[in-house]
C-alpha cells in the first residue's frame, strides 16, 4: 500500500495516511489520482502530486455579500477522517454532536461579515475536542445552518468512531479534531462598523499649481477603483448567466430566485413538448409500457439525443390547476439525491400530464428479491447496500429535503436497482402532485399498499415520518427473507412475514428468518438487521425508531439496540376490500411480471380531526 507524508496546517507533522484513510491526508478518492499521477511520473515524483492536491482542494468563488444567496451547493464534497478511534463511541460523539450544533448555529447567525466559528467540548475520558464550522459569507442563516447540517448528517456514515474528520463541500465546512484546529489568536474580531466620513479639509492657499496636482492625484486613484468594481460586477454577472445556461443544458432545470416569476419561470425551463414524448414512447405503445399503478401507466422512452427516459402517464384526477401542479413539480424536482430516482421534468397539454424520470436499467427489487432464480444472485453484501440506500433516501426525504417529503407508499415496487445495485426510491412525490395532504396528521384518502401500511394510516387514516418507517421495517425483513409479507410461506404453513417474524424472536430462533440462499455473509450483521427491521414494526407507533436512529444502529455496533415490542397483526384480517391488484412502476418489467405484482389501494375513510404529528 503506497504512503507519503504531509504537513498539518498548524505545524504538526502526522505519521502517514494510506489509501483507507489518514491521519490528516486526503480522501481515498483524491489520494487515488495523486497515486497515479506519481506513477505517470516517477522521475518528478513531488510536484505532480502536489500539483493534483491543489487541483482539487482549492476553490475559488466570486460573491455579493449584500445580497444572500439560495444557491446551496453540497456537491462535490471531500471527507476526510483521523484513522485514530476514540475508546468511549457513544459518549464521544454525543458531546461531539453538541459542539458541532453549537457551532452551526453561532456561524449561521453570525452575519454577513463572518460566517465562521470554532469551539471545544471536553469527552467522557476527560479528551478535548475541537470543532470548526464555516460557511460561504454570502449565504443565507438558513442556507448555512441546512448545508451544515448536512455534513453533520453524514459524520456517522463516514467518519464511525474516529477521532477527527472535515467535510469540505463547495458551501461550507466541518470539522472536528482532539489538537487544536487553529490558531485563536488568528481569529480576527467582528469588523466594528467604519468610522464617519472627515469633513474636507478647508481650502488649500497653495497656488493654482498645487491644486491641480492633488486632482490630478484623485483622478488617479479613483478612476482605477471605479473600472475595477465595474468589471468586477460585470464578470459575475456574466459568469452567473453561463452557470444557469449550463445547469439548463445538463439537466433540464434552472437555478430558482427568489422572486415567484422567477419560480414559475424555472418551472417553464423543465417543461417537455408532448410530441416530443409521443415519438419517444412511440405513441404510449403497449410494447413500452414498463407498469401500472394507482397515479397512472409507466412507459420507456428514448429522446432524439439516445437518452433514455420513464414516462409516469398521470391519471387526470389529480384534483390541482395547472399553475399549483407546476409549482409542485418544480418542488419534487428539488429533492436531488443518490438514493432518489430523479425527476427529469413534466409534460402539461390538454389533460396530458406527464412525469418524465430518469431511466434505471435494472429491474425494480420486487422483481429481483421475490424471483427463486434471481434472489440467488444477490449475496448479503448486495442486500445490505439495497437496505443502506434506502435508508440513506428516507432519511433525506425525512429530514434533510426542504420539504420534509412523508412517502405514504414505500414498497418493494418502488424501489428502483441500478446497474451498480445501488437503491433508488421512486414515487416519493405523488403524495403532492396528487392534492393528498402533507402536512396535516390525518386525511380521508388513504393511498398505500396492501402489506406496507402502518396500522394506524390503514385504519385511522392517521400518518407521519413513522408511517413510512413502518414500511422500511416490512421492506428489511422481506430482503432479509426473500418472501413477500402478504404472502408468506414456511413450510406447509401459511401466515404473514410479521407474524413467523416476531413468533421465531421470541423462541429464540430468528436465524430461521434468513434466506436459505444466503450462504455466506455476516450472521451478526443479518441478525441486526433483523433486530432493526422489527423494531420499525412496533405497533406503537412512539415506539419506533426515526430514520436518523436507524442509520445511527446499522453503523455503530456499540449502539444497544432496544428490546422490540410485538408488531400490529392486522393486515389483511382486519382490512376487508376489494383491491384490484396492480403492478407498480419497475424499470425491467414484463407483462407477466405485471400480473404478479401488488397494487397501489386507494381507500376513502371519514375524516379524523383529531392532531397527529407529521
Amino acid at each position: 500500500m503506497a504512503t507519503a507524508s504531509t504537513t498539518h496546517p498548524t505545524g504538526k507533522t502526522p505519521t502517514r495516511f494510506t489509501q483507507s484513510g489518514y491521519v490528516e491526508g486526503m480522501s481515498r478518492w483524491t489520494f487515488a489520482v495523486a497515486a497515479s499521477a506519481k506513477a505517470h511520473n516517477s522521475s518528478h515524483r513531488s510536484v505532480p502530486i502536489k500539483r493534483k492536491l491543489s487541483a482539487y482542494l482549492t476553490s475559488a468563488r466570486f460573491a455579493t455579500p449584500t445580497a444572500p444567496s439560495t444557491d446551496i451547493e453540497t456537491f462535490p464534497a471531500f471527507r476526510w477522517y483521523n484513522v485514530q478511534n476514540v475508546s468511549n463511541v457513544d459518549g464521544f460523539f454525543q458531546e461531539l454532536g453538541t459542539l458541532l450544533d453549537d457551532l452551526r448555529g453561532q456561524a449561521a447567525g453570525n452575519g454577513s461579515l463572518r460566517k465562521f466559528a470554532v469551539g471545544t467540548a471536553t469527552a467522557p475520558n476527560f479528551q478535548t475536542i475541537y470543532g470548526l464550522a464555516q460557511c460561504r459569507p454570502d449565504l443565507t442563516e438558513q442556507n448555512c445552518s441546512y448545508c451544515l447540517g448536512s455534513s453533520m448528517a453524514d459524520i456517522p456514515e463516514y467518519f464511525p468512531g474516529k477521532e477527527g474528520g472535515l467535510i469540505s463541500k463547495p458551501s461550507c465546512d466541518l470539522r472536528y479534531e482532539i489538537y487544536p484546529i487553529v490558531d485563536p489568536t488568528t481569529v480576527r474580531p467582528l469588523p466594528s462598523s467604519p468610522p464617519p466620513l472627515s469633513s474636507p479639509p478647508p481650502p488649500s492657499t497653495s497656488t493654482g499649481g498645487s491644486k491641480s496636482n492633488r486632482s490630478q492625484i484623485v483622478i488617479i486613484i479613483v478612476v482605477p477603483i471605479v473600472v475595477s468594481v465595474v468589471l468586477i460586477v460585470i464578470f459575475f454577472c456574466i459568469c452567473l448567466r453561463v452557470r444557469r445556461t449550463k445547469k439548463i443544458l445538463e439537466t433540464g432545470k434552472l437555478i430558482p430566485d427568489s422572486d415567484d416569476t422567477d419560480e414559475i419561470g424555472s418551472a417553464e425551463s423543465l417543461q417537455f413538448d408532448l410530441a416530443t414524448i409521443r415519438v419517444s414512447t412511440d405513441d404510449f405503445s403497449e410494447a413500452n409500457k414498463l407498469g401500472e399503478g394507482g397515479f397512472g401507466s409507466v412507459y420507456r422512452g428514448r429522446l432524439l439525443n439516445g437518452k433514455d427516459i420513464a414516462v409516469k402517464r398521470l391519471s387526470t384526477n389529480s384534483g390541482q390547476g395547472d399553475l399549483e401542479f407546476k409549482n409542485e413539480v418544480l418542488l419534487v424536482a428539488k429533492l436531488q439525491h443518490r438514493n432518489l430516482v430523479r425527476l427529469l421534468g413534466f409534460c402539461l397539454e390538454g389533460r396530458e400530464r406527464l412525469l418524465v424520470y430518469e431511466f434505471v436499467p435494472n429491474a425494480s427489487l420486487d422483481h429481483i428479491i421475490f424471483d427463486a432464480t434471481k434472489r440467488a444472485q444477490l449475496d448479503w453484501v448486495r442486500r445490505y447496500k439495497i437496505i443502506a440506500g434506502i435508508a440513506r433516501g428516507l432519511l433525506y426525504l425525512h429530514e434533510d429535503s426542504r420539504l420534509k417529503i412523508i412517502h405514504r407508499d414505500l414498497k418493494a415496487s418502488n424501489i428502483l436497482i441500478d446497474a451498480e445495485m445501488n437503491s433508488k426510491i421512486s414515487d416519493f412525490g405523488m403524495a403532492r402532485l396528487f392534492v393528498l395532504d402533507q402536512t396535516q396528521g390525518n386525511t380521508s384518502r388513504i393511498v398505500g399498499t396492501f402489506g406496507y401500511m402502518a396500522p394506524e394510516y390503514a385504519m385511522h387514516g392517521h400518518f407521519s415520518v413513522k408511517s413510512d418507517v413502518y414500511s422500511f421495517g416490512v421492506l428489511v425483513l422481506e430482503i432479509v427473507n426473500g418472501q413477500k409479507n402478504s404472502g408468506f410461506r414456511h413450510g406447509e404453513n401459511a401466515e404473514d412475514l410479521l407474524s413467523f417474524a416476531w413468533r421465531s424472536w421470541r423462541e429464540g430462533t430468528a436465524s430461521n428468518l434468513i434466506d436459505p440462499t444466503l450462504k455466506t455473509g455476516s450472521r451478526n450483521e443479518i441478525m441486526r438487521c433483523i433486530h432493526i427491521g422489527l423494531l420499525c414494526v412496533q405497533e406503537n407507533v412512539a415506539d419506533r425508531p426515526t430514520m436518523a436512529s436507524v442509520i445511527l444502529m446499522m453503523n455503530s455496533y456499540s449502539f444497544t439496540l432496544p428490546v422490540p415490542s410485538q408488531p400490529a397483526f392486522y393486515l389483511h384480517r382486519s382490512i376487508g376490500l376489494d383491491m384490484s391488484l396492480r403492478s407498480e412502476y419497475n424499470s425491467g418489467a414484463t407483462r407477466s411480471d405485471r400480473s404478479k405484482s401488488n397494487s397501489v389501494m386507494v381507500m376513502e375513510y371519514e375524516t379524523f380531526t383529531e392532531p397527529h404529528p407529521r
